[in-house]
């Protein structure tokens, strides 16, 4: 039987999969969750996630071609 995920939290917020929905990454060999509200963070604004996710001042945010 595997064993059970440590609680899964949006590492920007801390809420729980109990309190709002969460997006799984795998990054670094190392599994992190973010909510939909804070996915953008990911996307346009990584550097925000410094001492949040591992690595984050190497993140570029995303091209936009409007």
């Amino acid at each position: 039987m595997p064993s059970p995920e440590p609680n899964k939290t949006c590492l920007a917020c801390n809420r729980s999969d109990q309190e709002t929905p969460l997006v799984c990454l795998d990054y670094q060999n190392t599994r992190f969750w973010i909510c939909p509200q804070h996915l953008p963070l990911l996307i346009h604004h990584p550097q925000r996630l410094i001492g949040l996710l591992p690595g984050a001042e190497h993140l570029r945010p995303a091209d936009h071609h409007d």
